[in-house]
């Protein structure tokens, strides 16, 4: 089945996205594929793990570099729908950058493989430059990013899948690589914050109102979202419709049961987990491509996040936390991007 394009599409911007089989991308050689940098088109990639913060990141540098226009390679968030459970960027936190590809998937049955990111987004970055634009990619799938970056891509071939895989340092763009990161423990405690925010924000809702009992187990595009495969089983036992008017699950309360009670734990309990596991993931996977020769510029944003989660535990002004942040986080990646443009 084929992904298709949301309302939100343009169609005079996008091409059609591609079919479903394995396209045949032509297999160069480096000498044929390696071009100066100088004819390359110019791209900035912030990368990172899941709650790194690449998305506020990429806001505050548009409004440094104006021309920015924000290229969304975050798996999830391609198609539309579950908002707060994909952690979209709100539409009034995107201070009126141009976003691509973010929710402009309406199927949610069928996976978009790599090559057809590549496909897609290669055209983009291709129209976005044309227009004089600056190409931003944001997002945590760096199986995407590597297949839109290097010069031959072979979508047989999971460079990720083992330590004997190898990946090119051939790149068909003139890239500068931002990677945000965070300590582990504070990162940890960051994801357990987050989703409880999450779920403060209508999660519990938004998922109720996605579930479909005929479809449980089915992982496929916006089924494989952290929370739905473990609210499905939540749902299982409790099913939205037979609980509240409104066909909605609250978060259970003095009056459910203490099995519900503990039902509901686990799945929280559970999306904590595997939120903290795919972060790991993430970042196993930029350090491959790290060790590969990707020229990745590591800015360290912990006590940023330090900073953000004592003023949320102790209800302190936010002032704060957005000076640690631009001090620590935005100033050295304006510098890292300015040299970047002007060298």
């Amino acid at each position: 089945m084929k992904p298709v394009f949301s309302s939100s599409f343009h169609p005079h911007f996008y091409p059609p996205l591609p079919l479903l089989r394995r396209p045949r991308w032509p297999r160069m050689s480096l000498s044929a594929t390696h071009h100066s940098d100088q004819n390359k088109t110019k791209l900035v990639v912030i990368m990172g793990a899941t709650g790194a913060g690449k998305s506020r990141l990429s806001i505050d540098l548009s409004a440094h570099f104006p021309r920015s226009q924000i290229i969304n390679s975050d798996k999830m968030q391609l198609y539309s729908g579950l908002e707060i459970t994909t952690n979209k960027i709100p539409m009034e936190e995107r201070e009126g950058v141009p976003h691509f590809l973010l929710g402009d998937f309406d199927s949610i049955d069928a996976d978009v493989a790599p090559s057809q990111f590549r496909s897609t987004a290669g055209f983009v970055v291709a129209e976005s430059a044309s227009r004089g634009g600056l190409p931003v990619v944001v997002g945590g799938s760096n199986s995407f990013i590597h297949a839109l970056l290097v010069d031959a891509f072979d979508p047989g071939v999971d460079v990720f899948a083992s330590e004997s895989c190898s990946v090119s340092h051939a790149l068909r763009y003139d890239c500068c690589f931002i990677w945000v990161d965070v300590a582990w423990s504070v990162l940890r405690d960051y994801l357990c914050q987050r989703v409880d925010e999450m779920l403060d924000s209508g999660m519990l809702e938004e998922l109720a109102q996605f579930y479909d009992p005929s479809k449980q187990g089915i992982r496929v595009g916006l089924r494989k979202a952290i929370g739905v495969p473990e609210f499905d089983k939540y749902f299982s036992k409790y099913p939205p419709w037979e609980t509240v008017e409104n066909g909605l699950v609250p978060p259970p309360g003095n009056s459910d049961t203490a099995e519900r009670r503990e039902a509901y734990e686990e799945a929280v309990r559970d999306i904590k987990d595997n939120t903290y596991r795919l972060a790991k993931r993430q970042t196993g996977k930029i350090m491959k491509l790290r060790a590969a020769g990707w020229d990745l510029t590591r800015i360290d944003a912990t006590a940023a996040f330090l900073a953000a989660m004592m003023m949320v535990k102790k209800k302190k002004d936010e002032s704060h936390s957005r000076d640690v942040w631009e001090r620590e986080v935005v100033g050295p990646s304006v510098k890292v991007v300015e040299k970047f443009l002007n060298g």
